[in-house]
Order: structure tokens, then C-alpha cells, then sequence
């Protein structure tokens, strides 16, 4: 059974349509990421999922127990705080220290427990809100543009990271994103967003389809090249794409 399946799916804010007639599937294992530029409806996706925005047609269907884990783009914490990222993570109550321990190192800080929240670098916060993601053993992983701000360097590091959590527990990760060069190619199967599905299919097809070239132009192919030795080819999780998957539909981009 899909982790996760979205049927036709739409959302409207006020008179804006932000997504249309969307369609797509999570597997076990597989990692997603879907792709758009900004104003595409990405994190309305998202927040969809998660059950943050009621649709306005169509619907998500979860597979029955699915535990999700989730990575914001940003999270704010006062700097006058005083917060240890153990105390962080064990909030609001009822963690273990081990499992605090456990989630730290499959996020690659196994060092980081007794250090405070506030004097963090940028990537070092980032890996510990996927620790605290982590804390419940998911079955997926949700990121909404979780290396914003991060050099590329940062987050090449994190998505890499990402595919050894994806190694290491089985679980599925569903990434949105704009960097594609990094993102694409740690990525099993791309949906390229635009309001609407424009195509999917696995990374190599996608950045050469016509749909996403108008998009996004053709300019990160050398990246996305420079990035694939990270990959592990090993893996052949969710669907296998001969050819990306265009869509027709037409709708107003979401602002």
C-alpha cells in the first residue's frame, strides 16, 4: 500500500487557486522531491499532506498508523533562551535521552546534545531539527525547503545525509525544494510543480523534458551531473519512469 496517495487535488485561498487537479503517490522507501519555481504551490502541497489547508477538491489518503516527520524550512527560537538541543528535542515531554541520542547521530551531530540551541551555526540547527524529526522513527520524512539559507556546500552535505537516514531506516522522504541541482540528484523520482503537475519521472528524465526546460531553462545539467556520484545507485525504489510524465492541465500559479 502507497504511503501516501493524493487524488485530483486542489487548493484555493480566497479566490486563488493555488494547486489544480494534482495527482501523485509515495512509496515505501522511495525518495520524492517535487520541484517548481517560486509561487508554484509547493508547500501548499505540503501543508495539504500533512493536513495544515483543507482541499478544496480532491483528497489525501495516509496509509492507516503512517508516522510522519517533519523538517520546516525555518523554525525561530528566542536567542535569550536558554535551551540545550537535548532539552530541545525532549520537549514536550515523554523522550528518552537514548532516543535523543539515536536521533542525533542518524542526523550525523551525535555531539551537539549538551550545546545550546542559540549558539548553533545555520547547518548544524537544520540537522537538528531532523533530529527531532527522527525522534519518532517515521515512515516518511517531509522537508519543505529544509537547506534555505544553507551555502551549497551545507546543503549538498544535508541531502546526502538524507539519503543515508533513507539507507539506514527504510523510511520514505518527500523533499520540495528549488535547488535543483542538489535536490534532483538525490532524488529516486521528481514531480515537477507549476500550480499544476507539469511531468515526473525519475531525475535524468525530467531535467531533459520540455515541461521543466521551460521552467527552469537548461542550465543545471552540469550540476545536477557533478552530483550523481553522491547517488546510490543500489536503490530502485517506487516507480520506474521510461519517460517523464507531461500534464496539461492549466491553472493560475499560486503567489
Amino acid at each position: 500500500m502507497s504511503l501516501i496517495t493524493v487524488e485530483n487535488l486542489s487548493v484555493r485561498y480566497g479566490g486563488h487557486m493555488a494547486l489544480a487537479h494534482v495527482d501523485m503517490t509515495i512509496e515505501p522507501g522511495e525518495i520524492v522531491t517535487v520541484v517548481g519555481p517560486n509561487g508554484s504551490g509547493k508547500t501548499s502541497l505540503l501543508r495539504a499532506i500533512i493536513g495544515a489547508v483543507e482541499p478544496a477538491a480532491g483528497r489525501v489518503t495516509r496509509k492507516p498508523g503512517l508516522r510522519l516527520g517533519y523538517v520546516p524550512q525555518k523554525l525561530h527560537i528566542d536567542p535569550t533562551l536558554p535551551i540545550t538541543v537535548e532539552r530541545f528535542l525532549r520537549l514536550p515531554g515523554g523522550i528518552s535521552r537514548t532516543d535523543c541520542a539515536r536521533a542525533l547521530e542518524q542526523a550525523g551531530v551525535p555531539d551537539l546534545s549538551g550545546q545550546q540551541m542559540s549558539g548553533l551555526s545555520g547547518g548544524q540547527f537544520q540537522r537538528v531539527l531532523l533530529a527531532h524529526a527522527l525522534i519518532h522513527r517515521p515512515d516518511i520524512l517531509l522537508l519543505d525547503e529544509a537547506t534555505q539559507g544553507l551555502d551549497q556546500p551545507g546543503s549538498a552535505a544535508f541531502y546526502r545525509r538524507i539519503e543515508q537516514v533513507r539507507r539506514e531506516t527504510g523510511c520514505a522522504v518527500l523533499m520540495i525544494s528549488h535547488e535543483l541541482h542538489v535536490v534532483m540528484s538525490a532524488s529516486d523520482r521528481v514531480i515537477c510543480l507549476n500550480g499544476h503537475v507539469c511531468c515526473e519521472g525519475t531525475p535524468e528524465i525530467v531535467s531533459s523534458a520540455p515541461e521543466y526546460r521551460a521552467l527552469f531553462g537548461t542550465g543545471t545539467g552540469g550540476a545536477l551531473a557533478l552530483y550523481r556520484h553522491e547517488h546510490d545507485h543500489g536503490h530502485d525504489h517506487g516507480h520506474s519512469h521510461d519517460h517523464a510524465h507531461p500534464h496539461d492541465h492549466k491553472t493560475e500559479a499560486a503567489e
